[in-house]
């Protein structure tokens, strides 16, 4: 996870000012890159289909081979955005198989009791390489350049990738002979008629609108406040901090009490951050506690999309569900990445975007109490196995 496509939310903060600054790309423009995650509701439904079927490691090496061949080409770019723009897409569509909705099915399939925790530690990767590496890279690049950082970045996915590779564990023959036995008549029917499912999807693009700024805008939104670039980038350290505590706090929570509640407290956060960005203040402890919000529901996130699959869903059908989820996050990211370009080409201000998002990140965490009246999958087969004995 470490070494994935879900490092790019700390990648492109790092990297966006100094690009911004080498080319004299808008602030408008590089918003816009973020909305190529938009392909998502195409491909990551596919990727988790094709885990499902034929097993992680098979689906992960496509992406292991070719997330540190898209820093060469980054550290390749001459000023043409749109270059930027193809080299983003190729990572979508070659390294989505590097991301949560694949390599979480070999903890979710494993882990029972204390699942959630186990997921956590797992998503926790980006983010704690985003928390230690965010200082260390910004001052590699302020010394060496910045295509020398993508040069770094190659090198560490790389190593990290082969590692990974080498230490998934091999798929049992008989849970390939299990899941070539799936037919996809049969479950995506079942899953878009499932009430929790719609609900978790809806909320998950509600929740997600605001990652555009998450994902690559932090450090310019922190410009807008006055806030020095070195400043900024210990910012980006303490997103990636309350990303991994909100992880953890999500995985130890969803353990110990009831799913819908911390699923929407944890996804509903964000609202909170984005309105106190919103007020324009310059005080840093305000504009920290924002940070570590939107940081924290960001964390929480990932560890709640992956716990409440295994919780309500068949483990046979768990990555083809994650997927479908991703997808919701990925349309929300790609959107909010449109509606932020237009927003700030017509403004030059992010704080209309803000509290927009802010908005509907709120209904996005009500709506998540809803599951609370939905039994989730698990109970439902041993009610069932109950009633058979």
């Amino acid at each position: 996870m470490s070494a994935g496509l879900g490092l790019n939310a700390y990648v492109n903060n790092i990297f966006g000012p100094y690009l911004l600054q080498a080319f004299d790309w808008t602030k408008s423009e590089y918003a816009l890159n973020g909305a190529i995650s938009i392909i998502t509701v195409f491909w990551i439904p596919f990727i988790g289909r094709m885990a499902d079927l034929f097993g992680v490691r098979t689906v992960a090496v496509f992406g292991i081979v070719a997330y540190p061949i898209s820093f060469i080409l980054m550290s390749l770019l001459t000023g043409d955005v749109k270059v930027l723009y193809a080299i983003h897409f190729m990572q979508v569509i070659f390294c989505a198989s590097t991301t949560a909705t694949v390599y979480c099915r070999v903890v979710a399939e494993r882990f029972t009791r204390q699942r959630g925790l186990a997921l956590a530690v797992c998503a926790a990767g980006p983010a704690v390489t985003g928390a230690v590496a965010s200082p260390l890279l910004t001052g590699y690049v302020d010394l060496y350049g910045w295509r020398s950082g993508f040069h770094a970045m190659a090198v560490f996915s790389g190593v990290l990738g082969i590692l990974a590779l080498i230490l998934l564990p091999k798929r049992a023959p008989e849970r390939r002979q299990n899941a070539a036995r799936q037919s996809a008549r049969k479950d995506y029917p079942m899953i878009f008629k499932s009430p929790a499912f719609r609900i978790i999807a809806i909320s998950s693009f509600l929740c997600s609108l605001t990652h555009a700024l998450a994902t690559s805008q932090l450090k310019i939104v922190l410009a807008d406040h006055n806030v020095s670039d070195v400043a900024a980038g210990y910012m980006v350290s303490v997103f990636a901090v309350g990303v991994i505590i909100g992880r953890l706090i999500a995985g130890v929570a969803l353990d110990k009490w009831q799913t819908h509640i911390v699923a929407a407290i944890g996804m509903g956060l964000p609202c909170l951050g984005c309105f106190i960005l919103a007020t324009g203040t310059e005080t840093l402890l305000l504009l920290g506690i924002a940070i570590v919000l939107i940081g924290l529901s960001f964390g929480a996130e990932a560890d709640i999309l992956a716990y409440v699959t295994a919780e309500y869903f068949p483990m046979a059908i768990y990555s083809t569900v994650m997927g479908l989820l991703t997808t919701a996050v990925g349309l929300a990211i790609g959107l909010g990445s449109g509606l932020l370009s237009f927003m700030l080409a017509k403004t030059d201000s992010f704080t209309a975007f803000l509290l927009l998002g802010g908005t509907l990140v709120f209904f996005g965490g009500i709506n998540l109490l809803r599951l609370g009246a939905h039994r989730p999958a698990q109970t439902e087969s041993a009610t069932a196995s109950t009633v058979a004995s």
